[in-house]
């Protein structure tokens, strides 16, 4: 008897048969839109000429990094900067002191808007030259007026005070309830136990997402590599203050955490020729600023319906 003939179809391909053309196309277009979207996602980054180095990468979190770790991440900083500037400075990690709460007292009844607080902060913490950043914005206010919303901070008049108008210097709040912690989404920024809130910026992905949380316009983002001049450097330096940052990272005012923590005031306070700045201690009840708090006529802490619990204190003359 004849054998039976295969039931075999020559058109029809076997379930495990290659790649159609069809499914090649379509593979094939969802491969480039995703190279596509990693494309335009890296730009930024591949735009960046200030890539952290391999020992950089790998440093353990500062919360997590022994004495010993952190002398060595201190040396690789020293020798940055040194190579970076050609000068060797005296990097520091300063703890918070047991005992104290930081807080600031701004008495709007003195201050004249001279600016001068914006530039001493600019020169005692290494921010950049070129684009210059600032922590401090002094705003200009009409007498009997509260609205910030509307406050003029590009105000140039031939000298000041100016009659008329009321100013209020505004910088980091150094808030009990700080909204930019809770947004960043790799711990680089938190508070400390004396009410600093600082960044690690060796920690910082530079998404921003603090600036945006931020309701007092407290926080920078470098854009670009920032640009100091050498002979302008400030060799004192703390590891959560006033080292040199690199492009990508964010960074703010630390109430002169290489200062403050040293014993010292901020370098805002001493250069204020009106004496409209005082600095202490809030829980040592002889401190000044305890005086001031319980003593004068305490005008706000910034936008305090928003719940942040601002360390910084507007005030008035009695």
């Amino acid at each position: 008897m004849p054998a039976p003939e295969p039931n075999f179809t020559p058109d029809a391909a076997p379930a495990d048969a290659g790649v159609t053309r069809r499914s090649f196309l379509r593979t094939s277009a969802v491969l480039t839109t995703g190279l596509a979207a990693l494309a335009a996602s890296l730009k930024p980054l591949l735009q960046m000429n200030d890539f952290p180095t391999a020992e950089r990468f790998l440093q353990k979190y500062y919360k997590e990094m022994t004495p010993d770790d952190m002398a060595k991440v201190i040396r690789r900083i020293e020798n940055e900067v040194e190579r970076q500037y050609g000068i060797r400075p005296h990097v520091r990690d300063l703890k918070p002191m047991d005992g104290v709460e930081f807080v600031y007292c701004l008495n709007l009844t003195r201050c004249i808007g001279c600016r001068k607080c914006v530039h001493a902060c600019v020169a005692e913490n290494n921010q950049s030259r070129n684009p210059e950043i600032q922590y401090i914005r002094v705003l200009r206010l009409p007498d009997g007026s509260l609205d910030i919303e509307k406050a003029e901070h590009n105000y140039a008049p031939e000298s000041v005070p100016e009659k008329g108008y009321f100013y209020m210097p505004v910088q980091c709040q150094q808030c009990k309830n700080p909204p930019c912690v809770k947004v960043c989404p790799v711990h680089a920024t938190w508070q400390e136990t004396d009410g600093i809130t600082v960044i690690d910026y060796d920690w910082c992905i530079g998404c921003r997402y603090c600036e945006a949380a931020c309701p007092y316009w407290a926080r920078r983002f470098n854009f670009t590599k920032p640009s100091i001049p050498k002979e302008r450097l400030n060799p004192e330096m703390s590891y959560l203050g006033n080292r040199p940052r690199r492009q990508g990272v964010m960074e703010k005012c630390h109430f002169c955490i290489q200062r403050t923590r040293a014993g010292r005031y901020p370098a805002c306070l001493e250069v204020c020729p009106a004496g409209a700045r005082k600095f202490g201690n809030i829980l040592d009840p002889n401190s000044e600023v305890s005086y001031i708090l319980k003593n004068k006529r305490v005008f706000i802490q910034l936008k305090e319906e928003m719940g942040t619990s601002p360390r910084f204190f507007y005030y008035f003359d009695v």
